[in-house]
Order: structure tokens, then sequence, then C-alpha cells
């Protein structure tokens, strides 16, 4: 619960009052490694902290999947598209490790946000983050060889490497196994 707390107040300072309004609204969910934390079709209903564990994103296919993010622990998370516009989600999310969640409904973040100073600085903060994320991984998609988006990851991201099996990381950088193998060879 403190990581949560520290994160907001690197954003905008925290009133005692506010962090008591969105801390009472927080439940905690504990899901085992493999387990899905958002089924396709199911509309997200949390904005989530993850305070133990990594969770991939990824579209179900019939013979692979199609892995296009990952969140770790200390970030917030959520299938936010969906969590939005109220919709179902067009895609899954999985706990890779047992993972433990601080949870936030859709319902009680618009209270949070009509009723605290700091709930629109932090959502828009959150928001804008989540955004350029997805921005830069699209662009690098189309303009960067992948070669240059494996090493990127070694930079950006090191714990990808370090965690996620790689099949998981070939689908989410646009590669085969084999072309994986091959960028591995080249570099080490």
């Amino acid at each position: 619960m403190e990581h949560i707390k520290k994160q907001l107040e690197e954003i905008y300072p925290l009133s005692d009052q506010d962090w008591q309004s969105f801390y009472a609204k927080l439940t905690k969910q504990e899901f085992s490694k493999g387990s899905l934390i958002l089924k396709e079709g199911q509309q997200e209903n949390y904005l989530s902290f993850i305070d133990r564990g990594m969770i991939r994103f990824y579209i179900p296919g019939i013979d692979n999947d199609l892995t296009f993010g990952f969140s770790f622990e200390g970030e917030f998370t959520s299938g936010y598209d969906s969590f939005l516009t109220r919709t179902g989600s067009l895609y899954a999310i999985e706990a890779l490790t047992n993972t433990t969640l601080w949870r936030i409904t859709y319902d009680d973040l618009q209270t949070i946000y009509n009723t605290t100073s700091m709930g629109n600085v932090i959502g828009r903060f959150f928001s804008e983050r989540l955004f350029l994320l997805k921005f830069k991984r699209e662009l690098s998609l189309l303009r960067d060889t992948a070669e240059q988006r494996y090493m990127k990851l070694f930079e950006e991201r090191p714990n990808l490497i370090q965690y996620i099996p790689l099949k998981y990381i070939c689908s989410y950088i646009g590669i085969t196994p084999q072309a994986l193998s091959r960028i591995r060879k080249r570099i080490s």
C-alpha cells in the first residue's frame, strides 16, 4: 500500500483526506501464475496497481497468442480502453507470476475524480503516460528493425528480458522464435 502512496505523492502532494478517500476504495486481489485477470470480451472494471508480480496483455489466437504489452510490480495497469469505454475487451490479461493487485473500480474512481483535489491530476498523468508508452511502441514497430526492437528492450525494460518467456518476447517485438535465435547469436 505504501508503494501506491509514494507513487501518487511523486505526482501530486496528497492531503491526508485525499489519501484516505482513495485508500478506502482500494481492494486487494491475488491471482495465481497463469490465471486470467481479464478475459477477452469481458468489460474491464478496475484500475489496478501491481503490488507484486507481472502481467501480459495478449490477443488469444488459435495457434499462437499475440502478446502486445507487459506490466510489472510498482506500475498501474488496466485494460484501459475497455475501462474507459465501458465495453468488452478485445484482448486478455494474464498473470505471468503469482500477482497481487490493489484495485479501484470505475465507479469509485469517478467518485475520487469528483471529490478530491488530486483525482483529475493523477488520472491525467497516468493516461498521458500510458499514451506515450503505446505511441513509442507503435513507432518502434513501424520504424525499427527486429534487432533494434530487441536491443531497446535491454535498454528500456531489462526486466522483460530477464523474467518473460522468450515466446512472449518474440510475439511482443513481432518476430518468430527462429529470428530471435539468430538475433541473439549475432549480438552475443
